[in-house]
């Protein structure tokens, strides 16, 4: 789509209406708002739901096993967005790819909400990585259709935007964690469907008179003989799958921790095709090669600190609810509400590093350095972690402060590196792979979890010391290598900072 065309488009679109943006914004924020709603209430319960005793309504899965199932959802979370971005380029484009995603993710909470056992769990959860998959790349794709790229409020929107998902997130454990901890975690999975639901609502009145053109072009779209191609490759794939999954479990070999095995081996795989293909390929010049090699340490170290933030909603959701007092100043807590600490701080927090390194300008420190800070900041929030045990050893419960330290010093972190690395991803990448190095971000988050399906189930009351030790000051040991190879890592990216 050229500049021309896009102008078109934007002049059908009501350019001012919710708060000085235009009206399609107010729609996208609040359908992000109630998926997040729905995905963060959900997931704010169900690790709980998985290992609580069947008496306790829960399906008396082995606390490890699910540990390391949280964290192979969330990377196929991530990972199923590089197949919702290639189906709004090529099949749907971004505007219904939104609406089939909202549609999947609100069937895998109702799945959720029936009381199916672990085969009902295994099914939503691949309704809502699916769905989570067309909707998630494709919703915050839209945002940007609303504007021109010389529009001055275009970061202004997106700013807006991202308000909309942590609000979402904050306030989805304090009701749905609430409700399916005290009375029923399938009636807790039932208003996540609600949640989508009503996002599901506000999309479909409003999109038709809010987004004008906006996101209905399929901007690559399949030519006949390539329809025909992909659906012989999809049913063929699926077939195999099905026939390797009925001999599987039929045979007794495919278990959940063989396939939670091979996703992790996958998430290491994926990212080093990725990497290897841009660098051979004869698109990409000397000085983008230049700047892939100096973005491997970057994506290094990213992965090292998803590999600690996403511990947030299975290791340490499983610390709150097995070693916190959940009572402070006369007040009952749900382990659960524990999530709500990261987006919280995150609004807080964002506005204020946002002014900080506009107020610094030219002397705000380096991308790799940025990565040190964010590493380092993550592995002191797993350090923290070690002082409970350390003083009162592992048979009392801890005060809930730890935790909200922990996350504080880990969205300290988060606000060094996420959006960093967002910039850095779109500066650093080779002009041919533009879109290919957003979905090799993304895979920094995919491959951490992934490997964290693995690394939790070091984690137990007498492991607790050596595992926050280790992987924090893992962490930290990477952060002051990066700031070490900062400068060096700054010639390797030929001019971009």
């Amino acid at each position: 789509m050229d500049s021309r065309d896009k102008d078109a488009i934007l002049k059908t679109v009501p350019q001012k209406g919710f708060f000085g943006h235009p009206k399609g914004l107010s729609t996208l924020f609040f359908t992000e708002f109630w998926e997040r709603f729905s995905y963060y209430g959900m997931r704010a319960i169900l690790l709980f739901y998985m290992y609580y005793e069947v008496t306790d309504g829960g399906l008396g899965i082995d606390q490890t096993t699910a540990n390391s199932i949280m964290a192979i959802y969330g990377s196929l979370v991530y990972m199923s967005g590089i197949i919702g971005g290639w189906i709004a380029d090529r099949i749907l484009g971004m505007n219904r790819t939104v609406f089939y995603g909202g549609v999947l993710i609100m069937l895998g909470h109702i799945i959720l909400a029936l009381p199916g056992g672990f085969t009902a769990l295994l099914v939503s959860m691949l309704f809502i990585v699916i769905g989570t998959g067309l909707l998630k790349p494709n919703v915050g794709g839209m945002v940007g259709e609303l504007y021109s790229k010389q529009d001055p409020r275009r970061d202004s929107g997106f700013s807006i935007y991202y308000m909309g998902i942590n609000m979402g997130g904050f306030i989805a454990p304090f009701i749905v964690g609430t409700i399916g901890q005290t009375y029923n975690f399938h009636f807790g999975f039932a208003i996540a469907a609600v949640g989508m639901f009503a996002g599901l609502v506000v999309y479909l009145l409003s999109r038709k008179k809010y987004f004008g053109l906006a996101g209905l072009q399929v901007p690559n779209p399949l030519s006949g003989e390539e329809k025909r191609k992909t659906t012989k490759i999809i049913t063929l794939a699926v077939i195999v799958l099905a026939i390797i999954g009925w001999a599987g479990v039929t045979g007794g070999w495919l278990t959940i921790e063989r396939v939670i095995f091979s996703i992790s081996i996958l998430g290491v795989i994926i990212p080093t095709v990725y990497f290897i293909t841009m660098y051979r390929s004869p698109k990409t010049t000397a000085d983008e090669r230049s700047r892939l090699l100096a973005y491997i340490p970057l994506f290094v170290a990213a992965m090292m600190f998803w590999a600690i933030q996403e511990q947030g909603s299975n290791i340490l959701a499983t610390y709150a609810n097995e070693r916190t007092q959940l009572s402070f100043a006369g007040i009952e807590i749900q382990s659960s509400w524990f999530q709500s600490l990261n987006p919280l701080f995150i609004v807080m927090l964002a506005p204020v590093f946002a002014w900080l390194w506009v107020k610094l300008g030219d002397r705000q420190p380096s991308t790799p350095q940025k990565f040190s800070f964010g590493l380092i900041f993550a592995g002191l929030s797993f350090i923290v972690m070690i002082f409970p045990a350390v003083f009162n050893g592992t048979e009392s419960l801890v005060s809930p402060l730890w935790l909200v330290l922990s996350f504080f010093l880990v969205v300290l972190g988060e606000l060094c590196l996420s959006p960093v690395g967002l910039s850095a991803s779109t500066k650093l990448a080779p002009a041919a792979f533009a879109a290919q190095m957003m979905s090799l971000w993304n895979l920094s988050n995919a491959s951490a979890q992934a490997i964290n399906a693995q690394v939790v189930r070091f984690y137990s009351v007498d492991t607790e010391v050596i595992y926050f030790g280790v992987i924090g000051g893992i962490a930290i040991l990477l952060g002051i290598v990066l700031l070490l190879i900062a400068p060096k890592l700054k010639r390797f990216m030929r001019g971009i900072n």
